[in-house]
């Protein structure tokens, strides 16, 4: 709790893990809709689009807080 309440350690990459789960949900309901009202195909094609999209978009996010991480490492060697 100490690392938490003092910034020693980052919250925020564990709560968009949570975040992505939702978004990649909510991207497969929203195929299953549109194969519902426009096609199957059309709904395959928007769930992979969509979840490559929502996966790239996440990563870049993750990235940089690696980035900061392996910057802390690097200043914390002797």
């Amino acid at each position: 709790m100490r690392n938490i309440l003092f910034f020693d350690s980052m919250l925020t990459p564990k709560i968009i893990t949570v975040i992505y789960w939702l978004t990649l949900l909510g991207v497969v309901i929203s195929g299953i809709g549109v194969m519902t009202y426009s096609g199957v195909l059309s709904g395959l094609l928007g769930i992979l689009i969509g979840g490559v999209f929502v996966r790239v978009a996440f990563e870049m996010v993750i990235i940089a807080f690696k980035n900061n991480e392996y910057l802390r490492k690097i200043a914390e060697k002797p």
